[in-house]
C-alpha cells in the first residue's frame, strides 16, 4: 500500500464520483478529502457520496469541510445556519452559546459522514478591517477567542467530529488575504506571546484534535519561509514549545500567498518536513494532484521528505483516524429525505 499517499487531502469536482477519482483514490491511498459548495447540493445527496468516496479506499478517509458559521458556510439550506463568530462572541459570556453550536453542528455533520470540520477560527481579530478573518473570529480579546473556541470544539468533538483550531500563527491583524497574497506580520515575539499565541496554546493544552497552519510571513518569528513552510514556526514553536502533538494540516497550497513562491508539487513535502502531518490541496484538478502524489513520492525517495517526517506524520494520522474515521453512522431515517 502506498503509505506516502496519506499525507495528502485533496478537493474533488461535482457531486459524484468520477471514474478518474475513483482510480486516483484507488491507487494513491490520499489521506483525505475536503468538500465544498460544488460537492454539498442536498443533505442525502452528501451522505450518498462521502459513502461511496469511503468504500472506494482501502484505508478510511478523513473527510472534512470549512463550516465556521457566517460567510463560510460549504452545506445547503437543509443543515442549521449559524451566525458569524463574531456575533456568538458578542452575546456568549460563558461558553454555553459556543458549545451548543458545535454541539448542533457535530451532529449533524456526523449524520451524512463528515469526520473533521475546519473550525473555529483561533485568529485574535484585532483588526476589523482584515479582508480575510473578521467577523470570522470570536473577538479581539484573547482571553474570550480561547474561552468560546474551545467550548465550540469540545461541543463538536463530543459527537464525533474533529476540530481544527486555525490559522496559527495567527491571521487576525493581516491586511492581505493570503488567498490572493502573501500577507506579513511584523509583530515582535512579545506580541505574539501577548496576543495571538494565547487561544493556540490554550487550545493545545486541552488537546484539540488537529490545527491548520496559515500562509503568511512573521519576519520575527523566521525571516526566511512562510509560516506554512518553516520548520522555526510549525515544528520549533507549535510543536516544541506549546507541545502540541495532534495532526496538523497545511492550508490550501494552491492559495496565491503560498503559490507564488512554490507550485504545490513543491510545497506539499516542504510543509510536511516544517512539521505539518497533511498536505491541503483543495483544487478539483486531478493533474495536479497526480503531480503532488507524484512529486511526495519523489521527495520521499530522493531523501528531500525527510523518512523520521514520514513516520511521525502516519501515526498521528493513524491515531486521528481511530478516534474519527473508523466507524460509519447510517442516515437517521427522520432526515434521510
Amino acid at each position: 500500500m502506498n503509505d506516502i499517499g496519506q499525507l495528502l487531502m485533496i478537493g474533488i469536482e461535482g457531486t459524484k464520483v468520477s471514474d478518474d477519482l475513483k482510480s486516483f483514490i484507488k491507487e494513491s491511498n490520499v489521506g483525505g478529502v475536503i468538500l465544498f459548495k460544488r460537492n454539498c447540493a442536498k443533505l442525502r445527496q452528501i451522505f450518498d457520496l462521502i459513502n461511496e468516496l469511503q468504500d472506494i479506499s482501502d484505508t478510511p478517509l478523513i473527510v472534512g469541510l470549512d463550516e465556521e458559521g457566517g460567510r463560510v458556510s460549504r452545506l445547503p439550506e437543509q443543515f442549521t445556519k449559524y451566525p458569524a463568530m463574531r456575533d456568538v462572541g458578542r452575546v456568549d459570556t460563558d461558553g454555553s452559546i459556543a458549545h451548543k453550536i458545535g454541539e448542533t453542528l457535530g451532529r449533524e455533520l456526523r449524520t451524512v459522514g463528515f469526520n473533521i470540520n475546519f473550525a473555529p477560527v483561533l485568529d485574535v481579530s484585532t483588526d476589523a478591517f482584515n479582508p480575510v478573518i473578521g467577523d470570522r473570529a470570536f473577538a479581539s480579546d484573547p482571553a474570550v477567542v480561547s474561552k468560546l473556541a474551545l467550548e465550540f470544539i469540545r461541543g463538536m468533538e463530543s459527537m464525533g467530529v474533529g476540530g481544527c483550531g486555525k490559522h496559527f500563527p495567527g491571521h487576525g491583524d493581516t491586511d492581505v488575504d493570503s488567498h490572493k497574497g502573501l500577507p506579513v506580520l511584523n509583530h515582535t515575539r512579545r506580541r505574539f506571546d501577548t496576543c495571538e499565541f494565547i487561544p493556540f496554546r490554550e487550545v493545545a493544552k486541552a488537546g484539540v484534535s488537529s490545527m491548520m497552519i496559515a500562509h503568511l510571513m512573521a519576519p520575527n518569528l523566521d525571516p526566511n519561509e512562510p509560516s506554512s513552510i518553516s520548520r522555526k514556526i510549525v515544528d520549533g514553536i507549535l510543536r516544541k514549545e506549546m507541545g502540541y502533538d495532534g495532526l496538523i494540516f497545511s492550508d490550501d497550497l494552491t492559495m496565491k500567498g503560498l503559490a507564488d513562491l512554490h507550485a504545490p508539487s513543491e510545497s506539499a513535502w516542504m510543509t510536511i518536513n516544517a512539521g505539518c502531518d497533511i498536505a491541503m490541496v483543495c483544487s478539483e484538478n486531478l493533474e495536479l494532484h497526480r503531480s503532488v502524489m507524484e512529486s511526495l513520492k519523489r521527495a520521499s525517495d530522493d531523501g528531500n521528505l525527510l523518512q523520521d517526517r514520514i513516520a511521525e506524520t502516519l501515526k498521528r494520522i493513524d491515531s486521528f483516524k481511530k478516534m474519527f474515521c473508523s466507524h460509519r453512522n447510517p442516515l437517521p431515517l427522520d432526515i434521510a429525505k
